[in-house]
């Protein structure tokens, strides 16, 4: 299949670096350079933000109608390119075609809800205490949003900001990521071709910390928008809010799986089993602590490892492949790290465990039991394809190590119990949970997390409020 070089897309052209840069684009399945995309420096940036502001005046003055029409021809044009660009997606990011074609499926969906969603702001009139005074509570558009977003869901991730700046009114510089770069500009080139003014859309790629460093000090921007590692959330929340500037993190998680004594087995090993191999573990709410109940612990353990032993692992291009390979060198090297360190300190491998081939970045489904509570892999984020199992006997017990950690985006639960399912939902300090089913990230709900999963949301009207002012205008009849 054909793979393009990347450009900037700067005030509704596409264009190269001012200096020529270039970073190469690398098949994860293969190892092979696939492409080149263009790399910003301050002047690029500069022109990035000039157009971004000279966008935020057209389009905070277009109506909200209009908004929404342009955004559905523009959901239009991707679900009509989706076949296409899954491919693109497969070949930078390695997940299996079915869910690269099902990321741009859902992108078109989230667009259109969001385009409807520009049809409801509304503001309010408040009664006055004084006669003949007529109070407004009126919403704005905050200004243009600086948005960074990660190569796990290159189309997803980045349409919940874009579409969130649109429906309210905002423009937006997109920042996507360099290993993923095709799949956000195709996801960009859908806005332009439905007829997005010039400037209402930006979009840079480079180094990363170069790139932030200066978006964010920038006084046109407004709005900080980013999904990412926990660490780099902070770094950023911090530059922001050194210059007052707005800010939603949707950062790391460390999802728990807790399976009570009265679960349906079965449906916890298709449900939150198959969510944990889903684009090989590269997903920010993956299950990861799978917590059981010690009566169930030894066959729930032996039936995840044989799951993840069945898993067809290869290129997402093959038919069949269920799943691909880690994005980069980076995660299979932290697979590795993750894996020796448990082992060492006395973790059993029920499946998996190793690398597998020495082209491409290939990790085996893994499953591990007897995961002391200091190992590496229950502390830090593993973001890939290892599970880890193991016992409780009281629900307490459960819900206290799922609160451990300092992560509370996703958790997951088990039970027949309502009394369980009352209380797991009361106590469990996470932003999501789902309870006897797999996530369900529809556009419609808040997307977001507590604690050092970051603030703020991608989904849901909470995502559009985020990008608004609210301002009161108090008017007394003379």
């Amino acid at each position: 299949m054909s793979y393009s070089d990347t450009r900037f897309f700067i005030a509704n052209q596409w264009q190269d670096a001012a200096d020529g840069r270039t970073l190469a684009v690398v098949n994860p399945a293969t190892g092979v350079q696939i492409g080149r995309v263009s790399h910003a420096g301050m002047a690029d940036l500069d022109r990035a933000l000039l157009a971004s502001r000279q966008g935020f005046d057209t389009w905070r003055n277009t109506p909200a109608a209009e908004r929404a029409r342009l955004m559905r021809h523009a959901a239009t044009l991707l679900r009509e390119r989706a076949p296409d660009i899954a491919a693109i997606i497969t070949q930078e990011q390695g997940k299996p075609l079915p869910e690269a074609r099902n990321e741009a499926a859902m992108a078109a969906e989230m667009i259109e809800w969001f385009a409807d969603e520009a049809l409801r702001i509304y503001g309010r009139i408040v009664p006055s205490r004084v006669p003949g005074a007529r109070q407004l509570v009126l919403k704005d558009p905050v200004g243009p949003v600086a948005a960074f977003t990660p190569w796990n869901f290159p189309i997803n991730q980045a349409t919940r900001k874009v579409a969130a700046s649109l429906a309210a009114g905002c423009s937006i510089i997109l920042k996507a990521a360099e290993e993923t770069p095709a799949a956000a500009a195709a996801l960009v080139r859908a806005f332009a071709d439905a007829g997005l003014p010039p400037g209402v859309i930006g979009l840079v790629y480079g180094d990363p910390a170069e790139i932030s460093a200066y978006l964010i000090a920038h006084p046109a921007i407004r709005l900080v928008s980013f999904t990412g590692s926990t660490p780099v959330g902070k770094q950023l929340a911090a530059l922001a809010g050194q210059h007052m500037k707005r800010v939603t993190m949707e950062l790391g998680g460390h999802a728990p799986v807790i399976v009570a004594d009265d679960a349906d087995i079965e449906l916890a090993i298709s449900s939150a089993g198959g969510a944990k191999f889903r684009n090989a573990g590269q997903v920010c709410i993956s299950p990861t602590r799978f917590l059981v109940h010690e009566s169930l612990c030894a066959d729930f353990a032996a039936a995840l490892a044989a799951h993840a032993r069945k898993l067809k692992v290869g290129d997402g291009l093959a038919a069949g492949t269920q799943m691909g390979p880690l994005a980069n060198p980076r995660r299979l090297a932290a697979m590795g790290e993750l894996t020796d360190d448990a082992i060492r300190r006395g973790a059993t491998v029920e499946a998996g465990g190793e690398r597998l081939g020495q082209a491409g970045n290939f990790w085996a489904p893994t499953v591990l039991t007897g995961v002391p509570l200091d190992a590496k892999l229950l502390n830090y984020e593993p973001f890939g394809p290892i599970a880890v199992v193991r016992g409780f006997t009281t629900l307490d017990e459960a819900i206290a190590e799922a609160n451990r950690l300092p992560y509370g985006l996703a958790g997951y639960a088990f039970t027949r119990s309502l009394k369980n399912a009352h209380t797991l939902s009361q106590r469990v300090e996470v932003g999501m949970l789902w309870i006897n089913q797999p996530a369900a990230a529809w556009p419609e709900l808040p997307f977001g997390g507590v604690k050092d999963s970051g603030y703020g949301s991608d989904g849901g009207p909470e995502a559009v409020e985020a990008h608004l002012n609210t301002r009161v205008v108090s008017v007394m009849n003379v």
